[in-house]
Parts: structure tokens; sequence; C-alpha cells
């Protein structure tokens, strides 16, 4: 294929990506109170499934230990009551939240078909390798999106909505605040378990390898901390909720970069003896 071709091709990869963000993102356009109500606004409610686990827990270790203290778990007793001050507002965030959806449910879509424009420079075993990276990065995404959604966000606007400067100032949210920092709490998280397969093909290009992932794992750690310091409300028990699965990634990644190296080592040792 010839250059123009090539741009061609590429064209219609894109035009199909953004027909699919664009039938999603309609389909939530129409589902607006399953979206919202069932969505977007339940991780502010003390009946969110986080908050009445954690809640339950709490009485739990109260039980046990004959304390009071762990009621701090029951999280969003007193939910956020969200407002909106602008005439088109509520019709604007309507319209910016399907096309944020439309974005998250068309991203294996989008993948796929950027795939599909790569796949055929590919030779038959890094195309089998490639579509494996596809379908982990797909669920990688989804499981970090799941995870600010159902972990970060409760834990977040507990802080965030009860946090006050003086008993003076009343916090009155607006709901594309609100939205705003949910979006950026699950897109961040879905970016950050991306981490596996960033390491996957940093090796396969020679700027990491496994011991240098070893070498740099006290870093690493640190890092986590003050990112999780950083995106969490400021106690130890969030902090720690989020770095666990944040330090297993990056272990996960040494694991992923170490098998890679072994087989590009294995390629080159076979190539030496031909």
């Amino acid at each position: 294929m010839s250059f123009l071709e090539h741009l061609e091709e590429l064209r219609w990869h894109i035009i199909r990506s953004v027909l699919a963000i664009f039938l999603f993102m309609i389909i939530a356009f129409i589902f607006k109170s399953f979206i919202f109500d069932t969505i977007i606004l339940a991780p502010k409610s003390p009946d969110f499934i986080t908050s009445k686990l954690l809640c339950r827990f709490g009485h739990f270790l109260n039980e046990k230990f004959d304390a009071e203290s762990f009621s701090a778990l029951c999280l969003n007793t007193k939910p956020l009551q969200l407002i909106n001050i602008k005439m088109s507002g509520q019709l604007t965030t309507h319209i910016a939240v399907a096309m944020v959806a439309g974005v998250i449910l068309a991203f294996p879509v989008i993948l796929w078909e950027f795939w599909q424009f790569f796949k055929p420079a590919l030779h038959s075993n890094e195309a089998r390798y490639a579509q494996g990276a596809v379908m982990a990065a797909s669920l990688l995404f989804f499981t970090g999106v799941l995870f600010g959604y159902f972990i970060l966000s409760p834990l977040s606007f507990h802080f965030l909505g009860s946090y006050e400067i003086s008993p003076e100032v009343t916090n009155q949210i607006n709901v594309r605040s609100y939205i705003g920092t949910l979006s950026s709490l699950c897109l961040a998280t879905g970016a950050i378990f991306e981490l596996p397969i960033l390491a996957f093909f940093l090796t396969k290009i020679g700027l990491v390898t496994p011991a240098f992932l070893r070498k740099y794992r006290k870093h690493a750690i640190v890092v986590i901390f003050i990112l999780s310091a950083i995106i969490t409300p400021p106690d130890v028990f969030s902090q720690t909720l989020v770095s666990i699965p944040l330090l297993i990634l990056y272990e996960v990644s040494i694991v992923i970069s170490g098998r890679v190296m072994k087989k590009k080592e294995k390629a080159h040792d076979e190539f030496m003896k031909d």
C-alpha cells in the first residue's frame, strides 16, 4: 500500500471509532435516569455498596474491640446536596456525561480498530502477542475505572464533602464539580492500571528491564504512596487501600518484563545459532 492508501485506511478506522463513541453516547443520553441516579450519583449515598460494607465492617470492629472509634468507617452519612447554578447547566451536564460515557464504553472498540490498522505490519507471532495486549489493556482499564468508582469515589466524597474550614461556611457542591471529580478519579485509575502494559512495551523496545524495575522498587513504593496520598483523602486507611493494588501492579509489571526479556534472549540465541 502507498502512503496515501495507508492514510485512507487509517481514516476509516478513525471514522469507525468516532461512530462507536457517538453510538454509545446516544445510548448513554437516552438512559439518563440509569446513568445519573443509579451510577453517577450513587457513590455519594450511604446506601452505596462500598459505604454499606465499610459501615458493617466498622460495626463488627466496634463489637469485637468494644470501641466506637471504627464508626468512622460509615461513609457519607450526610449525602452531598448538589446544586445547578446555570440555566442550561443540567442540559450541558447531560451531554458532557454522555460523551464521557461514550468514550469509556467505546474504549475496546477504539483499541480494536487501531489494532486492525497495525496488524498487517506485524509477523504472526507479534500479532498474537499484540492481540493479547489489546485485550489485557481493555481489561486493566475497566478494572481501574471500577476501582476508582467503587473504592476511591465514596472515600473522596466523604472526606471532601464533610471537610469544613468553619461551621459558618456551608458546602454547596455544583453538580459539574461533583461529576468532574468522579470522572477524574475513574479515568486516572483506569490509566494507572495500564502499568503492566506500559512495562510490556517499554521492555520490548529495550527501555526497561526487570533488573531496572527491581533496582528501583523502593523508589517506586515511595512514589506509589505519594500518589495515593494525592488522589485519596488524607487518612492511612484510604491511602493503604489504594496503595495495595498499585504495588501488586508494579510486581506484575516486573514479572511481565522478565518474561519479555527471556523471550528476547531466546530469540537472540536462536538467531546467533542460525
